[in-house]
């Protein structure tokens, strides 16, 4: 089946030479596969390097693809990587439910706040909090690595009828005339509003705030200070992306980072000097073009497939009609990608507008803690005598919250290095927050111990479902699971359980390239 997106048939050598990592027979003036092998192994030292990450080794080539590995031994739960997001965005249907900073993701404001501004939107009927981060597969959403069973429940367990509060009591919440008992305890950075005007994007202090307009948000902000050359255009991508998938959100992102830092390397005048004859023949010299490519790479190194072949046919869809399904997936990426060309086109960086609409990097599930969860949970640990006085006022805004009080912000982004850990039904780290935790970066801790050499895996999905569950929510990633799981590894040694895991990579693994 033919899967190209509507765009101009003279960048296709272009738009592949950004798909895949570069190599040899892309014209760009390496030598042999050997040289190519080499950029990228220094690309991930380079990655591990700025991010302080000790004790790590990414294989960039392997018989499974990309790998990380130890490269000192791990004890169980010990912390193995804090990976900084490259591109992230908080679901679009979650931010009725969690005010965070746009940028790193951590919650602002305050607990009043959060709580009353939730409130006043559960009574307009906007509340979104039914969905819940404990899944780590959603929809189409690629989500390798969303164990996050240390948060909690995103609502609590027993259900709770919601009961209204006044209004003037909820006004008094969000306007900070209203302080809750101990809720100093759980103080959160101001707000601060775009710099664009957008009334969309908040952040946790003017860093951020400047920080998300250099790297994106400037070519994205839809208010008048956006520098999209359609802002018209711009909403009409939102909203097509909020009705169908916000994943194109991301993608966008994606996108406006490159372009802005394509712009800003280009302006201080660190092109590449190498020489690509496709490019020259659309208008660009080769040394422009390497630069793209020297942008994009991070993308690239996350390469996964087409989108729509990545998704998997849903459960009411029926098998002879694939092709359909497919095509109307593929038209759906090709509406946002003509609505995001006609906001923030560039000539210069018309290949990279296509790419992560087109293909599916693999990025993971952003998941942050509700300090609003915190705070009842501290309330419900006082002296009985305190409990006593500080539920005269929390117990009737806890009752108006009802069952889903504690959503958790809840989004996807792409780890660069989280997502080159390959998928194995019996890993040996998982992602897991801890009450340290409270932004957006990736956390990866040691399961058991894992040794000096080991490849570090994590499970895309709960590991403890059905092999026909497993291999449902699998399928996403093109892999089929075949791994029974009557099978103990648990009493091998750490040695010993690596060679058997190994042992079923056709069936526990999947592939990253």
């Amino acid at each position: 089946m033919e899967a190209t997106c509507d765009v101009d048939a003279e960048l296709s050598d272009q738009i592949s030479a950004l798909i895949k990592p570069p190599s040899p027979d892309q014209g760009l003036g390496f030598i042999d596969e050997s040289e190519s092998l080499c950029l990228k192994q220094e690309y991930f030292e380079e990655l591990l390097k700025s991010r302080n990450c000790v004790g790590l080794k990414v294989k960039p080539e392997s018989d499974l693809g990309k790998g990380v590995y130890a490269d000192v031994e791990f004890g169980e739960g010990e912390l193995v990587l804090k990976d900084q997001m490259l591109v992230g965005a908080q679901h679009s249907s979650n931010k009725v439910d969690c005010l965070v900073c746009s940028h790193c993701f951590c919650f602002v404001g305050s607990v009043e706040l959060q709580i009353g501004r939730k409130l006043c939107l559960q009574e307009l009927g906007l509340s979104s909090s039914d969905e819940c981060a404990s899944s780590p597969m959603d929809g189409i959403h690629d989500s390798p690595n969303g164990d996050h069973d240390n948060l909690g429940s995103c609502s609590s367990s027993d259900f709770k009828e919601k009961v209204s509060l006044p209004k003037e009591i909820v006004a008094s919440l969000m306007n900070g005339q209203l302080a809750l008992p101990y809720s100093e305890r759980f103080a959160l950075p101001s707000v601060v509003p775009c710099p664009g005007g957008c009334g969309e994007a908040y952040y946790c202090s003017k860093l951020c705030a400047g920080t998300d307009w250099e790297l994106s948000h400037s070519l994205l902000c839809t208010g008048k200070g956006s520098q999209a050359i359609c802002r018209e255009a711009l909403l009409k991508f939102v909203g097509h992306a909020n009705e169908t998938n916000d994943i194109f959100l991301l993608a966008a992102k994606a996108i406006a980072f490159t372009i802005l830092r394509y712009k800003k390397l280009k302006l201080y005048g660190l092109q590449g000097q190498q020489q690509d004859e496709h490019a020259k023949q659309n208008g660009q010299s080769g040394s422009e073009f390497s630069l793209l490519l020297e942008v994009w790479k991070p993308m690239s190194m996350g390469f996964k497939r087409r989108w729509w072949e990545c998704v998997a046919l849903p459960e009411d869809v029926d098998c002879c009609d694939e092709v359909s399904f497919r095509k109307q997936i593929r038209d759906l990426a090709s509406m946002s990608l003509q609505l995001l060309k006609q906001a923030i086109f560039d000539k210069e960086c018309a290949p990279c507008i296509t790419v992560p609409i087109e293909i599916s990097f693999l990025h993971c599930d952003l998941v942050v803690a509700s300090p609003v969860e915190d705070y009842f949970l501290y309330i419900d640990d006082l002296p009985p005598d305190d409990k006593e006085t500080a539920e005269m006022i929390t117990r009737p805004i806890l009752d108006a919250l009802g069952d889903d009080y504690s959503v958790c912000c809840q989004g996807s982004a792409f780890f660069p290095l989280q997502s080159c850990m390959n998928h194995s039904c019996q890993p040996n780290a998982k992602a897991f927050k801890r009450d340290e935790d409270r932004d957006g970066q990736a956390t990866i801790i040691a399961l058991r111990t894992i040794l000096k050499g080991e490849e570090i895996t994590v499970s895309y999905i709960d590991e403890s479902l059905p092999l026909e569950d497993r291999r449902t929510q699998l399928a996403d990633y093109g892999f089929k699971c075949r791994r029974k799981r009557d099978l103990n590894l648990n009493h091998l040694h750490s040695s010993e359980l690596t060679y058997a895991v190994h042992g079923f990579e056709s069936e526990s693994y999947i592939r990253r390239d």
